[in-house]
């Protein structure tokens, strides 16, 4: 079945904090201030949301926020679960609610202290261990204890069979560090990567080096969608939501493939491409830019084969030569993306889209953007959206 709500609603504000290692505030107020400075974005009042989304892992509640930010009556209100899958099915739920009526004008939001407060490279061995111990039971004995360690073993298995390697690995932390160099949101402005550095840098799970692995940030990131009637009138050009769409894979595990019979892959991207393409009746050749979710420069790859940018096997060839530059066949991460801007689990990633539709990024490709691919997630259930400009 094709979702219909495709092209009923659109982003017409983004709002951020600065990033930081240390924000020294709540993440109440640090969500607080990021939905503030969305409205203001849009100019929109508080009063006007009537509805709000955000994660099952964020821990300020929606309705703290509407109090201490002054919201309206809320019509609707959602949590997404797990982490790097969670922004795009934020806008999923946000497009469903506008698109039916269910709400007039969504906040979608983000907020973590994720350096000072609960680390979350910390996986199942600090505070994140609670109550699925079965769970992750099966793999805790063998050191698989944090997300890099999950993301490093399927690496390894795909590196294996395709030939991917540190040339290419390096050719993603690279490029996305060329493009923080000219954000001053970013914590890595004007420090590029080099090979040497890159090489120098200390080994977290192999093959995956310190610059292979996204950062761990404070800060908080939202954005707002609305009809497209609505958004003609407000202060920003809004972001058309061409297509959204997530999905979970058959033995879908959180984080991993451990249970199928081929690890090297992410079978919930592909299913989610899938839907966003039927949605859209577009195709790789369409996208003019993407924001493709780097918690890990590895996973770079298989969302390139999953979104057919390239074919199966040879993602670790298309990152070569500069195609995910400015001057490349696919501007990739022009903010810097999670490796090198901040991680605030891909909203920030969401707000980029919103930029390069409109034509605002620091990091503007010198040809025409006319349709934005966002993806989020690593092996936990998955999706992804493409954004255009307003008709």
């Amino acid at each position: 079945m094709v979702a219909n709500f495709g092209g009923k609603s659109a982003i017409v504000g983004i709002g951020a904090t600065e990033f930081s290692k240390n924000s020294g505030r709540s993440e109440l107020q640090l969500a607080c201030e990021a939905v503030v400075a969305a409205l203001k974005d849009c100019g929109l009042k508080p009063d006007d949301v009537d509805g709000m989304v955000s994660f099952t892992m964020d821990s300020t509640d929606e309705i703290e926020i509407a109090r201490t930010v002054g919201l309206g009556e809320l019509n609707f209100y959602a949590c997404t679960p797990h982490g790097g899958g969670a922004a795009t099915g934020l806008l999923h739920q946000a497009a469903m609610a506008v698109s039916t009526g269910a709400a007039e004008a969504v906040v979608c939001y983000r907020s973590l202290n994720g350096r000072s407060g609960q680390r979350y490279s910390d996986g199942v061995s600090g505070d994140l261990i609670t109550s699925d111990l079965i769970h992750w039971g099966w793999h805790m004995p063998y050191g698989l204890l944090t997300p890099a360690s999950w993301v490093a073993m399927f690496t390894q298995r795909y590196n294996h069979l395709t030939g991917c390697g540190k040339d290419n690995m390096f050719e993603v932390a690279r490029q996305t560090r060329d493009m923080a160099v000219n954000n001053p949101a970013a914590f890595f402005y004007e420090k590029p990567l080099d090979r040497e550095q890159y090489d120098k840098a200390k080994t977290i799970v192999a093959p995956l080096d310190l610059f292979d692995c996204c950062q761990e940030s404070d800060g908080a990131a939202a954005c707002i969608v609305t009809t497209p009637e609505r958004a003609k009138d407000l202060k920003q050009e809004g972001a058309l939501i061409l297509g959204v769409g997530q999905a979970a894979g058959v033995d879908q595990e959180v984080m991993t493939s451990f249970y199928r019979d081929e690890l090297a892959a992410i079978p919930s991207m592909d299913i989610a491409a899938q839907q966003v393409y039927a949605q859209t009746g577009l195709c790789a050749d369409d996208i003019d830019a993407g924001v493709i979710y780097d918690a890990f420069t590895s996973i770079v790859f298989w969302q390139l084969e999953s979104w057919g940018f390239c074919k199966p096997g040879e993602a670790k060839d298309f990152v070569m030569n500069d195609n995910l530059s400015l001057k490349g066949r696919l501007p990739c991460n022009t903010h810097g993306g999670q490796l090198s801007e901040a991680y605030i689990h891909g909203m920030n990633g969401v707000n980029e889209g919103v930029r390069l539709v409109r034509g605002t990024s620091t990091n503007q490709p010198e040809k025409d953007v006319n349709n934005v691919l966002v993806t989020s997630g690593v092996g936990v259930p998955t999706g992804g959206m493409i954004l255009g400009k307003m008709k």
